[in-house]
């Protein structure tokens, strides 16, 4: 059986296209994002799976649900036609489950048409703000994007970082340098 990733990818796929043809990439993103939130939610997840709500209860509970914490004017909210036969589509073939991979899909679709690249800095000490901004400037020329920067701590790092930009990794911790010295003197 495929995993959600691969099931979420065509329904990411279509739905962006309908939003930048709509110029509604911003709302879209912002409603999905709401829908992996709600979707991450365990109970959620099992309420939908109740075999005695129909499609039509399920729909209305997921609207409902999206106009709270989304705002009456969220996409997904049941406000737009577009939205509703989404989520319908998604609960007609039992797919709603892969709302969080779906928005996953469509941010990385979005990121890529901004020329933006969402980038992870790891590090074993926090960065101050001049760090970020070099780390920021340097990928910015390397990558050719925008660069929107997280930074994370991790103390099991003994120093140095470890930066992930989309499929780019650049390993600059402690740990790595002295494992490629301890190969090389190995070898």
């Amino acid at each position: 059986m495929a995993d959600n990733h691969t099931l979420a990818r065509p329904y990411a796929e279509a739905v962006f296209e309908l939003a930048r043809d709509a110029g509604s990439l911003d709302a879209w993103a912002e409603a999905l994002d709401v829908a992996r939130d709600v979707m991450a939610d365990g109970r959620v997840a099992r309420f939908l799976t109740n075999p005695s709500l129909t499609d039509a209860e399920q729909l209305e509970f997921l609207t409902g649900l999206f106009a709270t914490l989304g705002g009456e004017n969220s996409m997904l909210a049941g406000g737009t036609a577009e939205g509703r036969n989404f989520l319908k589509l998604l609960l007609e073939y039992g797919r709603v489950d892969v709302l969080p991979e779906l928005a996953e899909h469509f941010d990385a679709l979005k990121a890529e048409v901004e020329n933006v690249v969402d980038v992870t800095v790891t590090s074993a000490t926090a960065l101050d703000d001049a760090q970020k901004q070099a780390i920021t400037v340097a990928l910015r020329k390397r990558l050719g994007r925008e660069v929107r920067l997280e930074a994370q701590l991790d103390e099991n790092l003994i120093g140095g970082a470890v930066i992930r930009a989309g499929d780019v990794v650049i390993d600059g911790s402690l740990r790595s340098r002295l494992q490629s010295l301890s190969n090389a003197l190995i070898a």
